[in-house]
């Protein structure tokens, strides 16, 4: 296939609308008769509510309403397209409570004709709370007499087996604790290594370490970083005919009609979803956010339209975050730098509500991006009373990543190697195997992986020779440092559908139920179809973020799972389009319909050609599969459904992602990073960050270069500032607001900043490409820790982020000087 739309920069079809002001984010509706609502928030971490009077806020001029949690519908079992049904977890999150396990977590909601009066009606509500045990530290709760944050326990067990012909139960809540002996190192900083629920391993790790040159033992902190997206998880929603239609954030427009009909008991053909527009989401609205279920029950109970609108501070509590991680590494090194055995030991924070994947997470990535030729991997996800974790970009695999990369950086100065060259070494290549092995010992492997080539680009583009030999040495009060780091993460999923119409005007008309968050991913996926039957962008015609449009079945988006998702399946429905024309080519001019090609709007062959439009009104007079009123077999039935409502109006392409997969799709991105440090005051900035992707093919370049360099600020942020503080002793949030927690301005993106990519197609893919959201924020976050690590020594920080004063601290005093295990402070 000859690109002119693949590879290339274009409009996308939401620019002029952001730029102008005329985009309508969920908070820019407005419909008659519309009320406002406001949450009352929790202000004890856990407690339980004993009495409510509201007597005073609903004799308030202006009040029309409140809805408490007893009115919500209870949690609803999940059925899946096989048809398996999945019991309701009654002890995950709900978007009211009566039992706060969080402080700011809601308790109800007052609905009045403007927000003012919704917010002094919530003043003179009374409320008596019964307080109960709480908790804000996940080593706290492990203790032998430490407090449980729920009354049932403190982590989550595993499901028990299902009986024969039964469907699994969901997960209970069990308690753990460690012995007094497991604490014993807990004084000299290193994390406590006591009994944990899962653990795995593959190798003989003891010989590892026995044939190692160099082991080291090492204990590191991530922190808990809210998603700070620009957009909060404001939502309106009113009634119609029995039809629920809610505008809301979501990162996932189709995939999110799912979540609002479970939340609400509704048949998903009486949900219909707006978002057009999202500000942002990293992980935290991949398929919406319960709160957007209380302007909807409280529009049914008032019959009005009723708007949500969350503040900054409310975002804080209800948007969720990144789980920190505390780990301990024991890493043994050949005397070039390979691993020879990982025993890695980590403690997951997860809030309070359902189990966050990133405990698995991080030995599976750290498994594949570092390739251990041994490796054992422990861990344990400890609730507490913080608000609910939930994924943001890189879950698990950024936490893993970060904990393994100073290991590395400091090994390689120990060995005398190259910070590239210990890379390199232990680099993945090719169909680079990862993971927990499977009962047969069996582990599973990637598509594809050119880590060693982003590496060597990389070395060149920044110069890294030239430069290495500066780190660490003084000029006056400054001092310079280098650092290199790699990343991965899961970058795609398959079988998901494609759908369109070729219509008699000549246009091609796109269905994308892909969620726009901002990555241009709902157009730049689709601009395969229209690259495969010859049509030029200016005649696509593009519907999305409403799934009355006819929208087809399409993945979450998020995961980094769409490009490659749906490139696949605007090629599947763009190679049925292209069957389709050539054998109406042929029907109408005769011969064998594949010496017919599709290129340039037209359909040509040696008995003659047409247009797509001929083309198009000939599939319309054909009916059946031409024009959609046959469809294939195994297409979801979301697509199934807008296909029918689109049928007879031109030529339908519409095909399910069924191309084979040998692997599982991953990402990868190197980065490297020049920092300086004032040794006087502790005061630092990043000078230079340049990051390599190898994500196969370029789809959109712009996109990617935002993608790349936007991601990495993200992980930036981890290292240089952004971080959750609590007070231990009332388990309340200190750092509510962005001058507290501190996300990344334009004051702290590096002074230079460039990205590149391999652009090597992924072997596995008919367009080649695959994700890139994830990967990039371990990368900035680690070159730019080994950097500091390279400027100021080994020894200056054990935790992240690295803020002024506590490095400044501990270059007085030559040691770390923050506490090492205590979490958010």
């Amino acid at each position: 296939m000859t690109n002119k739309l693949i590879g290339q920069n274009y409009v996308t079809p939401d620019l002029v609308a952001k730029v102008t002001g005329k985009a309508k984010y969920a908070e820019d509706f407005r419909v008659d008769g519309m009320l406002f609502c406001k949450l009352l928030l929790s202000p004890v971490p856990h407690g339980r509510v004993v009495r409510i009077d509201t007597s005073r806020a609903l004799a308030t001029p202006g009040v029309k309403g409140i809805l408490t949690a007893d009115e919500l519908p209870a949690p609803a079992d999940v059925v899946t397209d096989l048809g398996q049904r999945i019991p309701a977890n009654t002890k995950g999150e709900r978007a009211l409570t009566n039992e706060p396990l969080y402080q700011g977590e809601p308790i109800l909601a007052i609905a009045a004709v403007d927000e003012l009066t919704a917010t002094e009606a919530i003043e003179k509500i009374e409320i008596t709370w019964e307080h109960l045990p709480f908790v804000v530290d996940p080593l706290v709760t492990l203790r032998p007499d430490g407090p449980n944050p729920r009354l049932e326990g403190n982590i989550w067990g595993r499901p028990k087996p299902p009986a024969q012909g039964q469907p699994p139960s969901p997960p209970a809540i069990e308690t753990l604790k460690w012995t007094a002996a497991d604490f014993a190192d807990y004084d000299q900083g290193k994390l406590p290594m006591g009994k944990t629920p899962d653990e795995w391993s593959y190798g003989d790790v003891d010989a590892g370490f026995k044939n190692a040159a160099l082991v080291l033992d090492e204990t590191f902190v991530t922190p808990n970083t809210s998603h700070q997206t620009l957009e909060p998880r404001t939502a309106m929603a009113y009634w119609q005919n029995g039809k629920l239609y809610i505008h809301c954030s979501t990162q996932s427009v189709v995939q999110t009609v799912g979540s609002v009909s479970r939340w609400m008991h509704l048949d998903p053909k009486d949900v219909v979803l707006i978002s057009e527009y999202t500000g942002g989401g990293f992980g935290s609205k991949a398929t919406g956010t319960i709160t957007s279920m209380i302007p909807a029950m409280l529009s049914k109970k008032l019959n009005a339209p009723v708007m949500m609108r969350i503040d900054r501070e409310t975002e804080h509590y209800i948007g969720g975050a990144r789980p920190g991680m505390h780990g301990r590494l024991k890493v043994g090194f050949a005397k070039d730098g390979r691993i020879t055995a990982l025993d890695m030991f980590v403690i997951n924070e997860n809030g309070p509500y359902e189990a966050q994947g990133d405990t698995g997470q991080t030995g599976t990535q750290v498994s594949l991006l570092f390739q251990p030729q041994a490796m054992r991997w422990r861990g344990v996800s400890v609730l507490t009373n913080t608000p609910p974790r939930r994924a943001q970009s890189q879950p698990g695999g950024m936490q893993g990543i970060v904990l393994m990369e100073p290991i590395l950086a400091k090994a390689a100065r120990k060995l005398n190697v190259d910070q590239v060259a210990i890379h390199r070494v232990n680099a993945p290549e090719g169909k680079a195997v990862f993971g927990r092995p499977n009962p047969r010992g069996e582990r599973p492997h990637v598509t594809s992986a050119f880590v060693k080539e982003a590496l060597d680009r990389g070395a060149e583009q920044f110069k890294w020779a030239e430069r290495k030999v500066r780190g660490g040495k003084r000029q006056g009060s400054k001092v310079r440092g280098y650092g290199v780091a790699t990343s991965s993460f899961v970058a795609g999923s398959t079988g998901y559908d494609g759908l369109f119409v070729i219509k008699p005007d000549g246009r091609l008309y796109i269905q994308s139920g892909i969620g726009n968050l901002g990555t241009e991913s709902m157009s730049d996926c689709h601009r395969v179809s229209a690259e495969m039957v010859g049509m030029p962008w200016e005649k696509v015609e593009l519907a999305w973020g409403n799934t009355a449009r006819n929208l087809p079945w399409s993945c979450v988006s998020g995961g980094s799972q769409t490009t490659h998702a749906h490139t696949r399946a605007a090629h599947a429905a763009g190679a049925d389009a292209v069957r389709k024309l050539q054998e109406i080519a042929a029907k109408v001019h005769g011969g064998n319909p594949d010496s017919y090609k599709v290129a340039n709007e037209r359909v040509s062959g040696p008995g003659g050609s047409m247009t797509l439009a001929q083309a198009a009104q000939k599939a319309i007079d054909l009916g059946g599969k031409y024009d959609g009123h046959e469809l294939p077999e195994n297409i979801n039935a979301v697509t199934k459904a807008s296909a029918t409502a689109l049928a007879g109006q031109g030529l339908m392409g519409v095909a399910r992602d069924a191309y084979p997969r040998d692997g599982q799709t991953h990402s990868f991105v190197a980065a490297f990073a020049e920092v300086e440090v004032d040794l006087e005051t502790g005061k630092y900035h990043i000078v230079d960050y340049l990051a390599v992707a190898d994500v196969g093919t370029i789809i959109h370049p712009k996109a990617l270069g935002g993608q790349v360099l936007g991601r990495s600020i993200l992980g930036i942020g981890h290292a240089i500032g952004q971080h959750w503080v609590y007070d231990q002793h009332y388990g309340v949030s200190l750092a509510r607001r962005f001058h507290h927690n501190k996300p990344p301005t334009i004051l702290d993106v590096p002074q230079r900043m460039a990205w590149s990519a391999l652009d090597i197609p992924d072997p596995e893919t008919p367009v080649g490409a695959r994700g890139i959201g994830e990967p990039p924020v371990a990368a900035g976050c680690c070159a730019v820790l080994n950097a500091l690590s390279d400027a100021v020594g080994d020894d200056a920080f054990r935790r992240a982020p690295v803020m002024v004063g506590t490095l400044l601290a501990a270059l007085d005093a030559g040691k770390p000087v923050q506490e090492p295990l205590t979490a958010h402070i």
